[in-house]
């Protein structure tokens, strides 16, 4: 009606903004993991260099695109460094203890050779070092540092408070520990810097290991009383509360649980290995969900939980998830292409190709970072936004960071 002031009219729902763009808010953190999961799933199905590339160029480019502030969202890049560590140990190994060289290898140097006991058969150390042994290695552990990575951009994209909130009643404990330790190595990061900063506020000079000292101390103190924050917050909305459930559900439930877990790794380890007996594959893995999913639900009973503000699976998180599982369908189907490009041979050895189909995969799956809308920011302490009328309109704080409340009955 006239005169009425903007801040009083009714905001745009969520698609987008009045100006056609989208607005900005946090993806539901399932979609995250279900895309990192299935891009993890299609880069171990390659050693190819140059896909496994593509697979973390996409994965730096979605994580750049639409990371939070959050701290938890700062550590990607020592998930790299890590990834890269990885295949440096992994090369090293190989050089070290040179093992099925072949006499048609092209030998780079040779290590001094450090003769075994008889009961230490079958491993060498040291030795003639081939250009293929070099290579296979790189490879192998290029492809396991792309899974870290993956993980490393899960952790970084979902929020794991808000993750805390989608796990089944019966798990609440577990997604308690889980979240926990996520956030951990992101809180001690963040600790280290900022005491570093008041270390060089202080004019602190010493470095290396004599600059240890001053560190570490200041560092466990920060997470010691973070720890016993979050215990007390904890402790207040009721986790850890056992309420009236009896000893003989709380055992029933964990027997039914350990025991679908064990039918499950059977179960997938049967379907994964084509010499496994045919018991073992998929009437494993079926009876192990079966007895999962009746723990989750005999233990969910004893938890009712309450949640503000429910985070709710739209357009854009099904389009992320597919994004990620589209890509592992295609490296997995192998239509289009030979599967022998995804594992270049190095007898002979061969230059790697790339593969449209793969690649259309892997760039299928980077378009998660277009699809996903931007992320929420933190609103600015002691800021007021003032709507196109000139009159303050009062600061609204998004509490979608706030966990679930769990409530024994």
């Amino acid at each position: 009606m006239p005169g009425t002031p903007d801040t009083d009219l009714p905001r745009p729902a969520s698609g987008r903004t009045g100006g056609g763009r989208r607005s900005p808010r946090d993806l539901h953190p399932l979609a995250w993991w279900t895309w990192a999961l299935a891009l993890a799933t299609a880069a171990s199905r390659t050693t190819n260099p140059l896909l496994l590339l593509l697979v973390l160029a996409v994965l730096g480019y979605v994580v750049t695109a639409r990371r939070t502030e959050a701290p938890w969202a700062r550590g990607f890049k020592y998930y790299l460094v890590l990834a890269l560590t990885v295949v440096a140990i992994r090369v090293v190994f190989r050089c070290v203890f040179a093992t099925g060289i072949t006499p048609h290898d092209h030998l780079l140097f040779s290590l001094p050779h450090i003769p075994t006991p008889a009961w230490y058969a079958g491993i060498r150390i040291g030795g003639p070092v081939s250009l293929e042994a070099t290579l296979s290695a790189a490879f192998d552990g290029l492809r396991l540092a792309c899974l870290i990575c993956c993980i490393g951009a899960a952790n970084t994209l979902a929020n794991p408070k808000r993750a805390l909130r989608v796990l089944p009643g019966a798990l609440y404990e577990l997604g308690v520990a889980v979240t926990v330790s996520l956030s951990v190595a992101p809180q001690l990061v963040q600790s280290v810097q900022r005491v570093a900063r008041a270390r060089r506020l202080r004019a602190g000079r010493a470095k290396g290991v004599r600059a240890l000292r001053g560190i570490v101390v200041p560092v466990l103190e920060d997470a010691l009383e973070r720890s016993l924050h979050l215990a007390a917050a904890m402790d207040s909305r009721g986790y850890g509360r056992s309420g009236t459930a009896t000893r003989r559900s709380r055992r029933t439930t964990g027997a039914l649980m350990l025991l679908g877990m064990c039918g499950l790794c059977a179960g997938v380890y049967g379907l994964l290995d084509g010499t496994a007996p045919a018991a073992l594959g998929l009437p494993a893995f079926l009876i192990g969900a079966g007895l999962c999913v009746a723990g989750l639900l005999l233990g969910g009973r004893r938890v009712r939980r309450t949640t503000y503000r429910p985070d709710r699976w739209r357009a854009a998180e099904f389009g992320v998830a597919g994004c990620g599982v589209a890509a592992a369908v295609l490296l997995f189907a192998t239509v289009g292409y030979d599967a022998t490009d995804l594992n270049p041979s190095l007898y002979p050895m061969s230059w790697p190709t790339l593969p449209p189909v793969p690649v259309f995969a892997l760039l299928l799956a980077g378009a998660a970072g277009v699809i996903a809308p931007p992320p929420g920011r933190p609103p600015v302490p002691g800021a007021v936004p003032r709507p196109r009328g000139g009159t303050a309109a009062p600061t609204r704080t998004h509490s979608a960071d706030r966990p679930s409340t769990e409530v024994t009955k």
